[in-house]
């Protein structure tokens, strides 16, 4: 687990830091920051699309995925109900209204869900690494964030033990098109840090869950 240690470690440095700085700290360097780091999303993503889809066997499978993926989620309205439950833990306070949006930030992205998997099923820390770098700079706005390293290193922490329960019976064209799909959804959060698309990558993370379901149905038959 040492990718979910790092990324809550991360948050701790960046906050104490930012707690520290914050006054002397100019909205300008903030801004090229981030934007350093929703280019380095984007192009994880589409590394992770193209590494995957010449070994793709279902081809259109990720199509399929993603928009039953996303129309399950949007009927669920997981962003809604997410944003619900944190707004009713918060109170109203402005500390709480902080670590809402940091939750929202370091939970629900698609970097901290598939992070903790591809730790456990492959060994690779290269989503987790990178979200701590995401989650290190985003979190330099208070130390009131810090609470939300418990909340990530929970999180990250159930999902790696989950798919270590789950990885005898994963195979690689199951995870061939669980990257695929991924990548996609990392762009997409790629794009959300950029300013240029705010996709609600949130209720399209069901998508994640069609693959597996897929890939057993046409293993079955032998497709």
């Amino acid at each position: 687990m040492i990718g979910t240690i790092a990324n809550a470690s991360t948050i701790l440095v960046g906050s104490i830091i930012g707690s520290t700085l914050r006054k002397g700290f100019d909205e300008k360097y903030k801004n090229i920051m981030m934007d350093s780091m929703g280019l380095a999303a984007t192009a994880l993503g589409i590394n992770s699309v193209v590494q995957a889809m010449p070994d793709s066997k279902y081809h259109v499978l990720f199509i399929v995925s993603l928009a039953l993926g996303g129309i399950i989620g949007t009927a669920l309205s997981l962003d809604t109900l997410f944003d619900r439950a944190v707004s009713k833990i918060s109170k109203g306070s402005n500390l709480a209204q902080g670590l809402s949006t940091a939750i929202l930030l370091y939970c629900a992205g698609t970097l901290s869900i598939l992070g903790p998997i591809q730790s456990a099923l492959q060994g690779d820390n290269t989503y987790l690494f990178t979200n701590a770098i995401l989650d290190g700079i985003t979190s330099i706005f208070g130390i009131g964030i810090a609470l939300a390293a418990i909340i990530l290193f929970c999180w990250q922490g159930a999902i790696y033990l989950l798919a270590g329960l789950i990885a005898p019976f994963i195979t690689d064209t199951l995870m061939t098109e669980i990257s695929l799909v991924g990548g996609v959804l990392i762009f997409a959060s790629g794009l959300g840090i950029l300013g240029i698309k705010k996709i609600k990558t949130l209720n399209l993370l069901p998508a994640l869950l069609i693959p597996p379901v897929a890939v057993t149905i046409l293993s079955h038959f032998g497709i």
